[in-house]
């Protein structure tokens, strides 16, 4: 492959907007076609390269998304480090919609998804004590702190299979176990990483209080109308978090 690229970026809904001046490109991984054309531009003198996980036009539910050929797709290009940012809810009553989330650890609710390159002939049993990479963890704070956002240091961020939101008994369950936001994509998405040896970030953007239950005041659990709103209205922070953590990535 002629195309390289020194750092990828998984985006959500709402974060497609992210590159400008950019060259699209066609990959076919051994796992099939990404999620959709991959994006490459020049950032700080370093080659990015943004694949949105949901397909541009969000097309692709949480657990039919093809992790595994995005994944494998980055590691072609030569990707050295992985900013994964994501929207999120919130479980917990200190962080509140408009915050950052720099998660430590994933919960994995999922189920049915392909979860591991190693199926047979070759198998690895890699540990997932740390899924996330302390050095750029580390890169994503710093940068946070720099340009004023709102930033919890570290997090436990729970991996529903979805499309659809959490009940208000299991929402309570997962406050209840002290984890701290709720997500549908980091898994297997983190951990295939791992196996593929790309070190791994997670930026989490809350957008609501999921179910409700830790809110301030009672409000109604989460919409698709409401995730969407909070990421258009934070989506100038978010390209701008992602610039200052690919600004001092050394790769």
């Amino acid at each position: 492959m002629n195309y390289k690229a020194d750092i990828g970026v998984f985006g959500g809904s709402g974060f497609y907007s992210f590159l400008d001046g950019v060259e699209e490109i066609d990959i076919e991984t051994p796992y099939g076609k990404p999620s959709d054309k991959i994006a490459i531009a020049t950032i700080n003198g370093k080659k990015v390269a943004f694949l949105p996980r949901h397909g541009k036009h969000h097309s692709l539910p949480p657990h039919k998304v093809p992790y595994k050929a995005n994944i494998y797709a980055m590691k072609m290009l030569g990707v050295k480090a992985l900013i994964s940012p994501c929207s999120c809810g919130s479980l917990q009553k200190d962080i509140k919609p408009g915050d950052f989330v720099i998660c430590d650890q994933f919960i994995d609710r999922t189920y049915g998804r392909e979860i591991t390159f190693f199926e047979g002939l070759e198998v690895k049993h890699i540990s997932a004590a740390d899924p996330y990479d302390e050095k750029l963890r580390q890169i994503a704070i710093e940068s946070a702190k720099e340009i004023g956002i709102t930033c919890h240091e570290r997090g436990t961020i729970v991996v529903i299979q979805g499309p659809r939101f959490s009940t208000k008994a299991e929402s309570k369950w997962f406050t209840d176990m002290g984890w701290h936001v709720v997500n549908m994509t980091q898994f297997p998405e983190g951990y295939l990483a791992m196996e593929q040896e790309i070190p791994t970030v997670n930026v989490s953007l809350v957008t609501d209080y999921d179910a409700g239950l830790v809110a301030e005041e009672n409000i109604e659990p989460v919409t698709m109308e409401e995730v969407f709103k909070v990421l258009n209205d934070n989506i100038e922070r978010v390209k701008a978090l992602i610039y200052k953590m690919i600004e001092k990535i050394e790769v």
